[in-house]
């Protein structure tokens, strides 16, 4: 079992701050890898309005190969307080993952690929589907809670106990992209 850093896992209130604190954050990654990341996005829930979340500012940095950053930029990164991951390679396969914060409980996860790898796609319209549509946010957010009230620390059950939800609302998602 993958036990979360920081003891019982908490679904929290939607926070009005936290678009302050990814702006802050993409400024700060900005500066440490310039034209190595064209494109940093916020992601995840803590990015939809209204929906609650951990307390974790998610953010999807993208890069034009995935190996030249994995040598240029994993050390600006460290500087600035991101810890790589390499472990999560299995779970996530083409991208770099970080953590910032304290071991537990974390503050930001970055998550660095390609723009053109699938899960780019699919991560910006599930978070522009649960924007624009606020029955699928609180389903969402009726799953978190259960889940993380069940899931207890085991972060793996919380997050495969989202899968279907995701799966089907990414479906969803671009179907309406499709159309509209």
């Amino acid at each position: 079992m993958e036990q979360y850093g920081a003891g019982s896992i908490v679904v929290s209130d939607y926070d009005a701050n936290w678009p302050t604190l990814f702006a802050q954050e993409r400024t700060r990654i900005a500066q440490a890898l310039g034209a190595l990341a064209p494109a940093i996005e916020h992601i995840g829930s803590t990015a939809v309005p209204g929906l609650p979340s951990k307390p974790i500012i998610d953010l999807l940095v993208g890069i034009s190969s995935l190996e030249e950053a994995r040598q240029r930029c994993v050390k600006p990164l460290e500087a600035i307080g991101y810890a790589y991951m390499p472990e999560y390679a299995s779970w996530l396969p083409g991208e770099l993952f970080f953590r910032k914060g304290p071991p537990g409980p974390w503050t930001h996860h970055l998550h660095m690929m390609e723009p053109s790898h699938p899960r780019w796609e699919a991560r910006l319209v599930f978070r522009d589907y649960l924007r624009t549509h606020p029955e699928a946010a609180r389903a969402y957010a009726d799953i978190k809670h259960a889940l993380a009230a069940a899931s207890k620390n085991d972060i793996e059950a919380y997050r495969t106990g989202k899968d279907a939800f995701v799966q089907e609302m990414t479906a969803k998602a671009r179907a309406w992209r499709a159309g509209g």
